[in-house]
């Protein structure tokens, strides 16, 4: 007894690392999983995030998983947290239920070294969750079999999902999301859905994600003859040079409109096999089932619209399983890339990249052109598109509006209400005179207006730079009180919104514009 009270105290005081080494790798590895090809510790499977400031750059925290189990190479099925034994066994369960989910994997678990938690993400009802003792951890085997029941995977479907990933000399790998778009294109094609749309951003790896899905179903003899379509030569002769060299002799790339049949591999631009003439359209040379499987690279493209030239290369090899793979699907009124592939199987987004940091952020940088700070005036005789001739006009330059240098100088609220807030107009040098519309409420008067014949002498410091309306329309009110409330002619405080201006080759509309319930509080110039 007081040896297993040592053992206890002992086991209290140990890492977190010292119970994966001690206790976890050697449950694993009793339970059937090879330590070389099917267990990972310490995966980190994230970049961490880019964070800039000024001229220094860094990272963020990668993300990581205690442990990752692989059914084979590429396909991963569990995710395991470990604590330390501090901690009681179900305390990781939540860092491993969200490891799971970012990995797509079925099954995740949590141990502090005394028994393991099970969560099973395949189930909806039942049992979901169990705990079951360091010697009965469930085997490679046990597992697959589970996810293959839950998801009612058959023996031949089974076999081309399982087909392995391409492993070159250089040892690059899919990252976790691109294993994941590849893992669920070979489910879905195995289980025979032939329309599949993947969306992922711009550098994440689309090419490169289409080379390991073909690759697989290639080597599992599931589909025998791949078209690659792309719209731009760039994009095809790097498709050819880089991520598809390993298909060596198997592969070609049309071109000079010259077809020749003895390939597995092909990759084409629209252009090459389509014309405005039939003899032109060179991909009629191919039987309609001649390919079993087609890549459209950029499918938000020409190919997207229904009535394109380019869909009808689509249309007529349509007993091919098709995948679009875009950045960006376009649905309008239209186009629609969902109309024709379905929803997306998988979608990993700009802004995912950037948590993950395998994407920089961006900065929005503002660049305003001389026409709209200087204004544009039409040359003497200049007519318009009818024939007519343009109104010779004298545009007032705008520029870029700066801060008051006191609370003082900021333009009247019309509302009454005087905030310290830095206000965006025009400086200037002399100090405006007191309001008198300074501390004054608005109040309804059943839709009286009292017409003021000029402007007070507190809005004199706003001119020229006032916008257009100001200096051409006369103001008026919606108070009866001794101290006169500013509102824009014919339209409602409550509904106020900014107007068009009378010239129609100014800015509008100006930097700081507000539309709500009141007037708005901050002025800015056109």
């Amino acid at each position: 007894m007081a040896c297993d009270g040592n053992n206890e105290v002992a086991k209290k005081t140990l890492s977190e690392r010292d119970i994966c080494t001690k206790f976890v790798t050697p449950a694993l590895i009793a339970a059937g999983w090879d330590l070389q090809s099917q267990l990972r510790e310490e995966v980190t499977f994230t970049a961490g995030r880019v964070i800039v400031r000024g001229s220094q750059v860094t990272r963020g925290e990668a993300r990581r998983a205690d442990y990752v189990l692989y059914y084979k190479p590429g396909i991963p099925i569990a995710v395991i947290e470990v604590k330390d034994n501090v901690h009681s066994v179900g305390a990781g369960m939540q860092q491993a239920l969200t490891g799971a989910e970012s990995l797509d994997v079925p099954f995740a678990f949590s141990t502090n070294g005394d028994a393991f938690l099970e969560h099973d993400r395949t189930r909806r009802e039942g049992e979901v969750e169990r705990e079951i003792p360091m010697t009965a951890f469930p085997s490679p085997a046990e597992l697959w079999h589970r996810y293959c029941v839950a998801k009612g995977l058959k023996p031949a479907e089974q076999a081309i999902i399982t087909q392995d990933y391409h492993a070159g000399a250089s040892g690059k790998v899919p990252r976790y999301y691109q294993q994941i778009a590849i893992n669920r294109t070979m489910e879905a094609i195995a289980k025979g859905q032939d329309r599949i749309l993947l969306v992922m951003a711009t550098g994440t790896g689309k090419t490169y994600t289409a080379f390991q899905i073909i690759w697989r179903l290639w080597r599992a003899r599931a589909k025998k003859r791949i078209l690659f379509l792309a719209d731009r030569n760039i994009l095809v002769d790097q498709t050819r040079i880089n991520d598809f060299k390993p298909f060596e002799s198997a592969m070609t790339k049309i071109v000079n409109r010259q077809v020749d049949k003895s390939y597995e591999i092909y990759l084409a631009l629209y252009q090459a096999v389509t014309g405005t003439e039939e003899e032109r359209n060179i991909y009629k040379q191919f039987s309609p089932d001649f390919f079993d499987l087609i890549i459209v690279d950029e499918c938000h493209r020409g190919s997207a619209a229904a009535d394109s030239a380019w869909r009808d290369v689509l249309e007529y090899f349509k007993s091919a399983t098709q995948i679009g793979m875009t950045a960006t699907p376009k649905e309008t009124r239209d186009v629609s890339n969902i109309d024709y592939f379905g929803d997306p199987l998988y979608t990993y987004s700009l802004r995912q990249g950037i948590e993950d940091g395998f994407l920089a952020p961006y900065k929005v940088v503002r660049i305003d052109i001389d026409k709209d700070l200087q204004g544009w005036r039409p040359p003497a005789g200049k007519k318009d598109k009818h024939g007519k001739l343009v109104e010779d006009r004298v545009p007032t330059p705008v520029s870029r509006p700066i801060y008051f240098s006191s609370p003082r100088a900021s333009p009247p609220s019309p509302s009454g209400i005087t905030s310290t807030r830095t206000r965006l107009a025009r400086r200037v040098t002399t100090k405006p005179s007191p309001s008198p519309l300074r501390n004054s409420r608005p109040r309804r008067t059943g839709g009286a207006r009292i017409q003021r014949p000029a402007a007070p002498a507190a809005r004199r410091h706003l001119l020229p730079g006032r916008s257009a309306w100001m200096r051409s329309r006369p103001a008026t009110t919606t108070s009866i009180s001794r101290t006169p409330t500013l509102k824009p002619p014919s339209m409602g405080i409550r509904k106020y919104c900014s107007p068009i201006t009378r010239n129609s080759w100014m800015r509008w509309p100006p930097p700081v514009t507000r539309c709500g319930s009141n007037w708005p509080r901050r002025w800015g110039k056109v």
